[in-house]
Protein backbone atom coordinates (compact mmCIF):
# COMPACT_ATOMS: atom_id res chain seq x y z
CA UNK A 1 0.00 0.00 0.00
CA UNK A 2 1.16 3.56 0.71
CA UNK A 3 3.70 5.03 3.14
CA UNK A 4 2.31 8.17 4.78
CA UNK A 5 4.27 10.77 6.72
CA UNK A 6 1.80 11.77 9.42
CA UNK A 7 2.40 14.98 11.40
CA UNK A 8 0.56 14.71 14.69
CA UNK A 9 0.40 15.86 18.26
CA UNK A 10 2.00 12.92 20.08
CA UNK A 11 -0.32 11.43 22.68
CA UNK A 12 -3.51 12.71 21.02
CA UNK A 13 -6.13 9.98 20.95
CA UNK A 14 -7.75 11.47 17.85
CA UNK A 15 -4.49 11.20 15.92
CA UNK A 16 -4.09 7.66 17.27
CA UNK A 17 -7.51 6.74 15.87
CA UNK A 18 -6.55 8.19 12.49
CA UNK A 19 -3.22 6.31 12.38
CA UNK A 20 -4.97 3.10 13.42
CA UNK A 21 -7.49 3.53 10.61
CA UNK A 22 -4.72 4.09 8.06
CA UNK A 23 -2.81 1.03 9.29
CA UNK A 24 -5.97 -1.10 9.17
CA UNK A 25 -6.36 -0.04 5.54
CA UNK A 26 -2.89 -1.47 4.87
CA UNK A 27 -0.87 1.75 4.85
CA UNK A 28 2.45 2.34 6.61
CA UNK A 29 2.32 5.39 8.88
CA UNK A 30 5.48 7.28 9.76
CA UNK A 31 4.38 9.53 12.61
CA UNK A 32 6.21 12.77 13.34
CA UNK A 33 5.56 15.42 15.95
CA UNK A 34 3.92 18.51 14.52
CA UNK A 35 5.54 20.58 17.25
CA UNK A 36 9.04 19.15 16.87
CA UNK A 37 9.19 19.70 13.10
CA UNK A 38 11.30 22.66 11.95
CA UNK A 39 8.54 24.38 9.96
CA UNK A 40 9.33 27.13 7.52
CA UNK A 41 6.77 29.27 5.74
CA UNK A 42 7.50 27.56 2.42
CA UNK A 43 7.25 24.07 3.89
CA UNK A 44 4.01 24.75 5.76
CA UNK A 45 2.46 26.38 2.71
CA UNK A 46 3.08 23.17 0.74
CA UNK A 47 0.31 21.73 2.94
CA UNK A 48 -1.90 24.76 3.51
CA UNK A 49 -1.42 26.96 0.47
CA UNK A 50 -4.48 25.79 -1.47
CA UNK A 51 -6.88 26.23 1.46
CA UNK A 52 -8.59 29.41 2.67
CA UNK A 53 -6.62 30.90 5.59
CA UNK A 54 -9.43 30.13 8.05
CA UNK A 55 -9.10 26.41 7.22
CA UNK A 56 -5.47 26.38 8.31
CA UNK A 57 -6.42 26.46 12.00
CA UNK A 58 -7.33 23.78 14.49
CA UNK A 59 -10.83 24.91 15.52
CA UNK A 60 -10.52 23.17 18.88
CA UNK A 61 -7.38 25.04 19.94
CA UNK A 62 -8.17 26.88 23.20
CA UNK A 63 -7.25 30.30 21.77
CA UNK A 64 -9.53 29.71 18.78
CA UNK A 65 -12.38 28.33 20.90
CA UNK A 66 -12.09 31.27 23.30
CA UNK A 67 -12.21 33.78 20.46
CA UNK A 68 -8.69 35.08 21.13
CA UNK A 69 -7.76 33.98 17.61
CA UNK A 70 -10.46 34.35 14.97
CA UNK A 71 -9.13 32.68 11.81
CA UNK A 72 -11.67 34.44 9.57
CA UNK A 73 -10.27 37.80 10.63
CA UNK A 74 -6.63 36.97 9.91
CA UNK A 75 -4.72 37.87 6.82
CA UNK A 76 -2.29 35.51 5.12
CA UNK A 77 0.89 36.85 6.79
CA UNK A 78 -0.56 37.10 10.30
CA UNK A 79 -2.02 33.61 10.11
CA UNK A 80 1.23 32.12 8.85
CA UNK A 81 3.18 33.88 11.61
CA UNK A 82 0.85 32.50 14.30
CA UNK A 83 1.10 28.93 12.97
CA UNK A 84 4.88 29.04 12.71
CA UNK A 85 5.10 30.42 16.26
CA UNK A 86 2.76 27.72 17.64
CA UNK A 87 2.45 24.67 15.38
CA UNK A 88 -0.23 23.19 17.64
CA UNK A 89 -2.60 25.79 16.19
CA UNK A 90 -2.27 24.03 12.81
CA UNK A 91 -5.22 21.90 11.76
CA UNK A 92 -4.06 18.32 11.85
CA UNK A 93 -3.00 15.87 10.90
CA UNK A 94 -0.79 17.00 8.09
CA UNK A 95 -0.19 14.01 5.82
CA UNK A 96 2.26 13.56 3.01
CA UNK A 97 2.70 10.88 0.36
CA UNK A 98 5.47 11.71 -2.08
CA UNK A 99 4.71 15.19 -3.40
CA UNK A 100 1.01 15.08 -2.41
CA UNK A 101 -0.18 16.58 0.85
CA UNK A 102 -3.40 16.71 2.85
CA UNK A 103 -4.59 18.73 5.85
CA UNK A 104 -7.07 17.28 8.32
CA UNK A 105 -8.72 13.88 8.22
CA UNK A 106 -11.84 13.92 6.11
CA UNK A 107 -12.46 10.20 5.61
CA UNK A 108 -14.01 10.62 2.14
CA UNK A 109 -11.06 12.73 0.98
CA UNK A 110 -8.52 10.30 2.48
CA UNK A 111 -10.33 7.38 0.85
CA UNK A 112 -10.30 9.12 -2.54
CA UNK A 113 -6.63 10.04 -2.09
CA UNK A 114 -5.00 6.81 -0.89
CA UNK A 115 -7.89 4.46 -0.19
CA UNK A 116 -9.30 3.25 3.11
CA UNK A 117 -10.10 -0.15 1.58
CA UNK A 118 -13.55 -0.55 3.12
CA UNK A 119 -12.20 -0.39 6.68
CA UNK A 120 -15.00 0.13 9.18
CA UNK A 121 -14.94 3.75 10.28
CA UNK A 122 -15.10 4.57 14.00
CA UNK A 123 -18.02 6.55 15.35
CA UNK A 124 -17.75 10.27 15.93
CA UNK A 125 -15.57 12.95 14.43
CA UNK A 126 -12.39 11.21 13.28
CA UNK A 127 -10.63 14.59 13.04
CA UNK A 128 -11.19 15.46 16.71
CA UNK A 129 -8.96 14.60 19.64
CA UNK A 130 -10.79 12.21 21.95
CA UNK A 131 -10.65 12.69 25.71
CA UNK A 132 -11.41 10.08 28.29
CA UNK A 133 -13.16 10.67 31.60
CA UNK A 134 -9.94 12.11 33.01
CA UNK A 135 -10.25 14.98 30.58
CA UNK A 136 -7.16 16.72 29.25
CA UNK A 137 -4.73 14.13 30.58
CA UNK A 138 -5.60 11.63 27.88
CA UNK A 139 -3.84 13.82 25.31
CA UNK A 140 -0.58 12.89 26.95
CA UNK A 141 0.23 16.42 28.06
CA UNK A 142 1.44 17.72 31.38
CA UNK A 143 -0.73 19.97 33.53
CA UNK A 144 1.77 22.87 33.46
CA UNK A 145 1.76 22.78 29.67
CA UNK A 146 -2.04 22.82 29.46
CA UNK A 147 -2.60 25.81 27.20
CA UNK A 148 0.29 25.12 24.86
CA UNK A 149 -0.13 21.38 24.63
CA UNK A 150 -3.90 21.51 24.17
CA UNK A 151 -3.74 24.06 21.41
CA UNK A 152 -3.77 21.06 19.11
CA UNK A 153 -6.46 19.03 20.82
CA UNK A 154 -9.92 18.47 19.53
CA UNK A 155 -12.78 18.61 21.96
CA UNK A 156 -12.53 19.90 25.53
Amino acid sequence: MTTITFYEKPGCKGNLRQKTLLAAAGHTVQAKSLKAEAWTADRLLQFLGQLPVADWFNRAAPAVKAGEIVPERLGFEDALHLLLANPLLIRRPLMEVGEERMVGFDTAAVDAWIGLNDVELPEGDIEACVHGPEGHGSCGSHQHEHEESHAGCGTH
